[in-house]
């Protein structure tokens, strides 16, 4: 349960976006709704309920300006909101939440659409229940990589974090250092079902060094850059990325059934 003050909301309307943090966290000037309490373990794509409405989905974090370790959340309005000052909303979490990073050089630059990104969120969304997806569309740069990794894991606290491009052996392609710079474990057999997938179709894919583990309660898979690649890649990694994240996130039933 968390509760929320709703008094400084004024002139919004459902598709809009709002801040959301303590009092001292929020931005002048914006749109938001102050959380009293009980805010901890938020999470991208959990929604806000009350008397069995969906009133907000929480859409991404942050680090509050000038109030060390305070966080605040970009919440999306889905419904309308009451017309009271105080009110006690409970957490709602239903699918996984999803954000995909294509590294590209030319994407980022606007000299080449973006299919392959796209491909994954489809994929996804057909395959599994999803409440939020994001896209981010950034160049081949190791630094920027790594900082966005680490923000969607521990300050928006995305589950599935995908990214396409950068695995190979070109000077550019710096996907997989980035990647391992910032994981806590290593997910090895993903990694080797990518390889195995691609070499199905070419012995190009020997030099595919996609790498996949987790930070924080968040998994993270690289794929390669075309959507050819992504769509037999992703399909071989598929059945097991929903239960990897359920265990990560402390499900603790049994893995297996012995009959």
């Amino acid at each position: 349960m968390i509760s929320c003050n709703f008094s400084s909301i004024k002139d919004i309307r459902v598709g809009d976006r709002i801040m959301l943090g303590g009092g001292e966290s929020l931005p002048a000037g914006c749109a938001s709704v102050e959380i009293m309490s009980g805010f901890r373990g938020l999470r991208s794509g959990m929604e806000l309920v009350n008397e069995g409405r969906s009133l907000l989905r929480i859409v991404s974090g942050a680090w509050a300006d000038g109030v060390p370790g305070a966080k605040v959340w970009v919440a999306e309005i889905l419904d309308l909101l009451p017309d009271c000052e105080i009110l006690d909303l409970a957490i709602k979490k239903e699918g996984y939440s999803l954000a995909y990073v294509t590294l590209s050089d030319k994407g980022a630059a606007g000299q080449r659409e973006d299919k392959a990104g796209p491909l994954i969120a489809e994929m996804i969304k057909n395959a599994l229940p999803v409440s939020i997806i994001q896209g981010y569309l950034i160049p081949d740069e190791c630094n920027d990589l790594k900082a966005l990794l680490n923000h969607l894991a521990h300050v928006s606290c995305f589950d599935m974090i995908l990214t396409t491009g950068g695995t190979g052996v070109g000077p550019r392609d710096v996907s997989p250092e980035a990647t391992l710079a910032v994981i806590d474990k290593r997910l090895s057999g993903f990694e080797r079902a990518i390889t195995a997938a691609g070499l199905e179709k070419t012995p190009h894919a020997m030099i595919s060094r996609a790498v996949a583990g987790t930070i924080g309660d968040s998994v993270v898979v690289n794929f390669p850059g075309s959507p050819k690649a992504v769509r037999e890649s992703l399909e071989a990694v598929l059945p097991a990325l929903r239960h990897t994240v359920d265990k990560l996130q402390g499900d603790k039933s049994d893995c297996a059934i012995v009959l």
